[in-house]
Parts: C-alpha cells; structure tokens; sequence
C-alpha cells in the first residue's frame, strides 16, 4: 500500500470525529438530559482510559517479563513521564491559556474542558495513527484497512465525548469552535499514520499513549465534578455505565474485525 493511500485512510479515520461534534449545538435541554449526556460522555472516557493504560503498559509489562531490563527501565521512565507530562502539562496549559474560559472560579468551562478533551483524545489518536501506518509499512493491506475502518468508528463516539460538556452552555458552540476542537481531536491521527508509515517505535508508542492517559485523567476529574453537579448519583452511575458500555462495545467490534 502505498504512503498517500495510507495517509488517507488514517484521515479518514481521524474525520469521523467530526460526526459526533454537532451534539454540541443542542440546546435548551432540561438539566436531567445533559446531566444524562455528560455522565455518558464520562463513561467513554473511563472505559477509553483503561484501554490506554492496558496498551501504554503492555511493552513495559512484556519488557519486565523478558527479563529486558535496560529496555524495561527505559519504557517504564517513559510510561512515567508521559504520564506526568499528560496530567501536570494540561493542568498547567488550561490555567495559562484558558484562563478567560473560566467563570471567576477554579472549575474550568465548558469550552475549556471540550478543548482539554479533544487534546486527550487527539494524543490518543496519534498512537491509533502510528498503528495504521505501521501496519501498511509491513505489508499488512487488509489488516490496515480494518484498523482504519474501527478506528473511524471508535471516533465517532469521541467526538459525543468532546460535544457533551457544551449542551450545558447558554449559547450554542460556533461552527468554527467545533472545527477546532475536532482538528485537535481528530487531525493526529491522520499525523500518526504517516509518522507511522515512516517509522516504527514501541518507545513512540508508549510516550504517546503515556501522555494521553495522563491528560484523560486531567479530565474526568473535570467531568466528575460537573456530572455531580447535574446529577444525582443514581443518574449519573446509568450514564456512566451506559457510556462505559457502548465504548467497550465499539472496542470489541473492533476486536472482532481484526480477527475476522
């Protein structure tokens, strides 16, 4: 395959992030429905976390068992790092430049979090994109074309994720705001693909996958302390649940295709 196919696909990939982007736009909801839809934002990202983690800390855990210890040392002070640079670096980021999306208070608004979650998510899509590529790097036509397909649709739950937290807000997101954060969210992986195709490092893979579970947790603190401010507890644990498991879901139909 060649890299301009390769590309494409992984652009194709990272677009379908726009789908879910409009949600945004919704509004005079009453309180329970976007309650409902930020803890079902929530639940992606929490199942979309532990899907990170499980794959930054897979060549760590591998290193460790095959007794590869400078690589093991390596990786591990990757995982660390990236985790800490994920966390801290978008704490202090949103202080800095999104400060005048603040209210006067230390909780950030909706539109900073959308950003804070398309920047996650965009750093999640980088390592999707390096999968891509690699896999057409090797020869693996039809295994690049089902990872380009899940992919795609995987991201359209994403961009729900990124929408939810502005159904909350007085006026609706403008279209550029949304093109925006669908950019950051979704452009990586169309740059990972072609990083991807060009070169191929579990190191690579680890740093960014590191660095976006870092940022995801920055986030559902976020989205926790909203979802109790719109729900009660009861509601937002069906939201959350519900999210958990239509993410999970997505995940193993993509496990299915690419061992169909």
């Amino acid at each position: 395959m060649s890299q301009a196919t390769t590309v494409l696909l992984g652009a194709i990939a990272g677009a379908t992030i726009f789908l879910g982007l409009p949600v945004a736009r919704l509004r005079g909801l009453p309180k329970p429905v976007q309650g409902l839809l930020n803890a079902f934002a929530t639940g992606i990202l929490v199942f979309l976390l532990w899907d990170i983690l499980a794959h930054a800390g897979g060549p760590v855990t591998a290193a460790l068992e095959q007794r590869h210890n400078a690589t093991f040392a390596a990786m591990a002070v990757i995982f660390a790092l990236g985790v800490a640079a994920g966390l801290l670096g978008l704490v202090y980021f949103n202080r800095s430049i999104f400060s005048h999306l603040r209210h006067g208070t230390t909780t950030a608004t909706p539109q900073a979090l959308s950003l804070a979650i398309a920047t996650g998510l965009g750093l999640h899509n980088l390592s999707e994109g390096l999968a891509i590529g690699e896999s057409a790097h090797v020869g693996a036509i039809a295994f690049t074309g089902v990872l380009a397909v899940g992919f795609a649709l995987h991201n359209v739950t994403e961009g729900f994720g990124i929408a939810a937290p502005m159904t909350t807000e007085t006026k609706p997101a403008s279209w550029r705001f949304l093109a925006l954060a669908g950019l950051i969210g979704g452009g990586p992986t169309f740059v990972g693909t072609w990083i991807g195709y060009l070169a191929s490092s579990p190191y690579f893979s680890v740093a960014f996958l590191a660095v976006a579970a870092g940022a995801l947790l920055y986030v559902l603190n976020e989205l926790f302390s909203l979802g109790r401010k719109l729900n009660s507890p009861p509601a937002f644990a069906w939201g959350l649940l519900f999210g958990f498991l239509t993410a999970y879901g997505t995940d193993l139909f993509l496990t299915s295709l690419q061992t169909a």
